[in-house]
């Protein structure tokens, strides 16, 4: 019943005009990000019932906010809204914000891009768009937080937690993983509702009645947006049906649907939009997410769900987690490293682009949490090995100090995915060659974590020229 509750709303939220009988927009001209070689003569909206036009129902913005469309006026069928153009129209990409009255009285709004003789820009980065804020930042923080609840703890239970787990315990986890099941639907939403109301610029109260279908499914955002939040809902179905039947064989599926959906995070972020991004950029994004997921998500089940509450399988369960922890630090290591060469091929860049210091931020809330799980690995594997049980239980809290760490580095990853590296000039491109080659053959020990972001990439340091979302919104 929740998973059916999940689609119907992702459905009437994805398409508000259709869920509530309101007019949807169905064709345009020019079409959506169309790129065209002559200018047009006019602006046309097609709907699938009467509308009514204001003189200001529709508007076209220039790249430098200058509105070149003229009065908006009914077309000879009552479906049709026009808005003319001027003669030669000059090359540039522009921004068509529109509003009309729908037949049941509603204010029906939407945004789209075209381009004359230029790509035009997606959506959510169209002229009048704000960009990400610090609240997405913290909604993005969550989302992380989310994945890592879910998929890293159903990890920690299949390869770590094996066998049966006392009825507190085995209650905390399904508790644990459930929440970042549920938070992962839901803070995904807010956080597509949240892009779509910058975009539109519009008040939540009247976002319902926005076209959303050019976000949805024009954008790299919206499309892993819907996505994961189908795949989501069908790993929150699997972890319930687990929950209920007692059987751990329903976690398997969830699993593979987990690191399968959180793939378009890296499908849609830096790693694959970017300049020199391809399918090698995006697997290592992948990895990087999906490794640090596994491990700040079995922290938190080592911590609050084995080391308090199962007392016979704390000293299985620490040892293995310390091996697989061991691996999920070289994945992450590894894949940072190849990231920070393609994305920062320069070593200036770390101290000279806004980029470059939420990095240096980050890499160092990074070694905080190498440093306090080597102190694990080091000094309370070796004890607890050898029947250390009462360093075992003191170590709930070390480890849960150590998962906080981890999760204050997703925060600082939270704001990093939303900066946009220094732009690359044809130097610094063939020094990232040849440094992926360097770091290939020798694997150059540079750490970088960066985890894709679900959002189209975009500046949050809008402070920085260098680091603008794209020079054509100037």
């Amino acid at each position: 019943m929740k998973r059916a509750a999940v689609i119907v709303g992702l459905v009437a939220l994805a398409s508000p005009s259709s869920a509530f009988a309101h007019a949807t927009l169905e064709h345009t001209g020019p079409g959506f990000r169309q790129r065209v070689e002559t200018g047009p003569a006019k602006v046309w909206l097609n709907f699938d019932q009467a509308v009514k036009a204001l003189p200001s129902s529709i508007e076209v913005y220039s790249s430098r906010g200058e509105v070149v469309s003229r009065p908006a006026r009914d077309g000879k069928n009552p479906t049709y809204v026009v808005a003319p153009l001027p003669r030669n129209v000059p090359t540039d990409a522009y921004t068509v914000r529109w509003h009309v009255i729908s037949g049941d009285g509603h204010v029906i709004s939407g945004v789209y891009t075209f381009g004359v003789r230029m790509a035009a820009p997606p959506p959510t980065e169209a002229y009048g768009a704000t960009g990400p804020t610090r609240t997405e930042d913290v909604v993005r923080w969550l989302y992380f937080l989310s994945l890592a609840l879910v998929v890293g703890g159903i990890g920690f239970r299949l390869v770590v937690a094996r066998g049966p787990l006392p009825p507190r315990a085995e209650r905390r986890f399904y508790a644990i993983t459930g929440i970042g099941a549920i938070a992962t639907l839901n803070v995904g939403i807010l956080g597509f509702v949240l892009r779509a109301e910058d975009a539109l610029q519009l008040p939540f109260g009247r976002l319902l009645y926005g076209d959303l279908s050019p976000i949805a499914g024009g954008t790299r955002f919206g499309q892993a947006f819907i996505a994961m939040t189908l795949g989501f809902a069908a790993v929150t179905a699997l972890l319930f049906l687990s929950w209920l039947t007692d059987r751990t064989v329903f976690l398997w599926p969830a699993l593979a649907l987990g690191l399968a959906f959180v793939s378009g995070l890296s499908l849609s972020g830096h790693s694959a939009a970017d300049a020199g991004s391809s399918w090698k950029s995006e697997l290592a994004d992948w990895v990087h997410l999906s490794a640090a997921c596994l491990w700040i998500g079995g922290l938190v089940q080592l911590a609050l769900v084995v080391l308090p509450l199962a007392p016979d399988a704390r000293r299985r369960a620490f040892l293995r987690f310390s091996t697989l922890a061991t691996v999920l630090v070289a994945l992450i290591i590894a894949a940072g490293t190849y990231l920070s060469i393609l994305r920062l091929p320069q070593l200036r860049d770390l101290w000279a682009s806004g980029y470059g210091h939420v990095l240096l931020i980050k890499l160092s809330l990074v070694s905080v949490a190498l440093a306090w799980g080597g102190v694990h690995r080091l000094v309370a594997v070796p004890q607890v090995a050898r029947g250390g049980d009462g360093l075992l239980a003191r170590l709930p809290r070390s480890v849960l100090g150590e998962s906080l760490a981890g999760m204050a580095v997703l925060l600082v990853a939270a704001v990093l995915v939303d900066s946009k590296p220094p732009p690359q000039t044809d130097v610094s491109r063939k020094a990232s060659t040849l440094a992926t080659k360097t770091f290939v053959s020798r694997r150059t020990p540079i750490l970088r974590t960066e985890a894709g972001p679900w959002y189209q990439p975009a500046s949050a340091l809008r402070s920085s020229p260098a680091n603008s979302r794209s020079s054509w919104r100037r």
